[in-house]
């Protein structure tokens, strides 16, 4: 479980989710060098789609991936450990070749309950599982130790996106473990990797998906001084994408770039302020 994975927006046309658009933009990350396509995560708008939407998204990412060199990385997370492993039992059963699954978001767990979710839901299917550790959406941390045992005890519990913001996380778990860190920050997707992590799950590569193929490959390969460079070049986009809540800014990008017809969410996210949007125009014009 490694390289350079997409989170990939949802696009929305009249309220429904664009399928054309959809296969559209996974075509574009396969044609750019992508290892893995994340549907329905966090970037994708999940918290806000029906459960027939969700899996929808999932089908068509496996359909499209059919038969190339890119991988699969369906989201599978719930509040509810019986919906979460719906959800993963789904996307197994049509082709997908792993799933991340968030912590637990709202109901608080303890780490004895985020172990049992995440045991429950691993034992319920049989390819790869990615934990997803990011506090500030969930009120919930998969704690080092809760990982590590996880790791240890449930054969496909392979890897872990960290997406708390603290390096030293990232290692602990490589000194303490063999398992694979997966950045979920992408102004800090360098140091991640040159601490032992294994790739990123960006969201800048919705929209620069080459670049980050090239920065993710440059470090697994040990060439960190391109890595740096990139990760470098990539700051002030990385930092405009987060002026308000993901995935408000990378969708409003999207759209300006003309790679999604209709800028639309799902309530209660809304479009950038117009303060946001002139930002994110002036950063684009350095990388477009």
């Amino acid at each position: 479980m490694q390289g350079a994975m997409t989170a990939l927006i949802t696009p929305f046309k009249d309220g429904k989710v664009d399928e054309e658009t959809y296969e559209r933009l996974i075509k574009r990350q396969i044609e750019n060098n992508i290892d893995w396509i994340v549907p329905v995560g966090t970037t994708g708008e999940s918290a806000t789609l029906t459960h027939d939407e969700h899996k929808r998204c999932i089908e068509i990412a496996v359909e499209v991936c059919k038969g190339s060199n890119t991988k699969v990385l369906a989201g599978a997370g719930s509040n509810s450990t019986y919906e979460a492993i719906d959800l993963a039992k789904f996307a197994e059963e049509k082709g997908a070749d792993a799933i991340l699954s968030v912590a637990p978001y709202y109901n608080k767990p303890t780490q004895k309950g985020i172990y049992e979710h995440y045991k429950a839901l691993a034992n319920s299917i049989e390819i790869p599982v990615v934990l997803y550790n990011v506090p500030g959406r969930t009120c919930s941390v998969i704690e080092v130790e809760t990982t590590i045992k996880l790791f240890n005890e449930i054969e496909n519990i392979v890897a872990i996106k960290e997406a708390s913001g603290k390096v030293e996380n990232v290692v602990a778990l490589c000194a303490k473990s063999g398992i694979s860190v997966i950045s979920g920050d992408d102004a800090i997707n360098y140091p991640i990797i040159a601490s032992g992590g294994k790739g990123t799950i960006s969201v800048s590569a919705n929209l620069l998906p080459k670049k980050i193929a090239k920065l993710v490959n440059a470090a697994l390969k040990g060439d960190f001084l391109t890595s740096r460079e990139i990760n470098e070049e990539l700051y002030d986009l990385n930092k405009v994408l987060f002026i308000e809540s993901n995935p408000i800014p990378i969708k409003f990008a999207m759209y300006e770039a003309g790679l999604i017809p209709s800028l639309e969410y799902r309530l209660p996210l809304t479009p950038p302020s117009k303060e946001s949007q002139e930002k994110i125009k002036k950063v684009l014009k350095k990388y477009l």
